[in-house]
């Protein structure tokens, strides 16, 4: 039997939002498993925020560049939250997204290697050049280019670059009225967070997990066997609702769905138009944030 500690408890109680007791019991059930604590807690009903699996933060900036025929988002970290509000460190991180749109790497280590707008030096050259100069540690961690053969890509930042979005639309029309809509669903996304773009895009084995977990609460409840399965199918597509871009109601017209937007945008226009695809970054999502150990370091300083 592992031992279960207090940061393991308040960790799953961060990503499921259960009482402190039901968190330690589903991990001494588990033998400390964390994903299957989330799934025991689950089915019994007492998580309260088992898809917004906490993540910890980390500082920086998402940013966006593009012309509307293709379109850029990056995340560039920081240490501290004053860096990322600097006005240097905003500076370069936009120079990152405009070095994107103009050298159009693979990778990050190819996008070290490009030119840097307007000084001389590479991105990579900047970057040891900023940490010198800011006198912190930064990173450009990852970044996302859509330039479709045919349609519009459309950028939103929330937050002061806590969220960006990219959403691309295929097709041809009124290239300003797809933009204005795209950009409508990319605003949608940063605020809906959803997890796919069309249900057939969701992992079989993630199908089945939800299956399993809505099975078994079914049956606690007392539900009968005969009728379980419909109740799946049922709650089924309530799960597509909420996690797929195209089957989410749309937050600016919640009579609507977002594939309704799309095609309701497509007979407008009289052509065919897709969404294609979306990306969302979330500042710092899945980046470990070191816990600093305040007294410690107060009695640090104090010695």
């Amino acid at each position: 039997m592992a031992a279960i500690t207090a940061k393991m408890v308040a960790e799953l109680r961060a990503k499921t939002g259960a009482g402190m007791m039901d968190c330690k019991k589903a991990l001494n059930e588990t033998d400390g498993n964390m994903e299957e604590a989330i799934d025991y807690l689950r089915k019994k009903g007492l998580s309260a925020a088992a898809k917004k699996a906490g993540r910890v933060a980390a500082e920086g900036s998402i940013v966006a560049a593009g012309d509307g025929k293709v379109g850029v988002v990056a995340e560039i970290n920081a240490e501290t939250d004053f860096v990322a509000k600097n006005e240097n460190f905003q500076a370069f991180a936009k120079g990152v997204a405009q070095a994107v749109l103009d050298a159009r790497p693979e990778s990050v280590d190819a996008l070290k290697e490009a030119a840097f707008p307007g000084t001389g030096r590479t991105v990579g050259e900047e970057l040891t050049h900023q940490i010198a100069t800011i006198g912190e540690n930064m990173n450009i961690r990852r970044f996302e280019c859509f330039e479709p053969a045919q349609g519009v890509v459309a950028s939103y930042i929330h937050a002061g670059g806590k969220i960006g979005v990219l959403v691309e639309l295929t097709g041809s029309g009124d290239a300003e009225r797809m933009q204005e809509v795209a950009r409508q669903i990319a605003m949608h996304v940063a605020a809906a967070n959803p997890q796919y773009l069309r249900r057939e895009d969701v992992p079989a084995e993630v199908v089945e997990r939800e299956k399993d977990i809505m099975r078994t609460k079914a049956i606690e409840s007392g539900k009968p066997e005969n009728i379980v399965e419909k109740i799946i199918v049922g709650q089924l597509n309530k799960y597509y609702g909420e996690v797929c871009l195209l089957e989410q109601q749309f937050v600016i017209d919640t009579d609507l769905k977002v594939g309704k937007v799309v095609e309701n945008l497509a007979s407008e226009l009289g052509s065919e138009i897709s969404l294609s695809r979306y990306v969302r970054y979330q500042l710092g999502e899945g980046i470990e944030k070191k816990e600093d150990d305040f007294a410690a370091e107060v009695a640090q300083l104090t010695k």
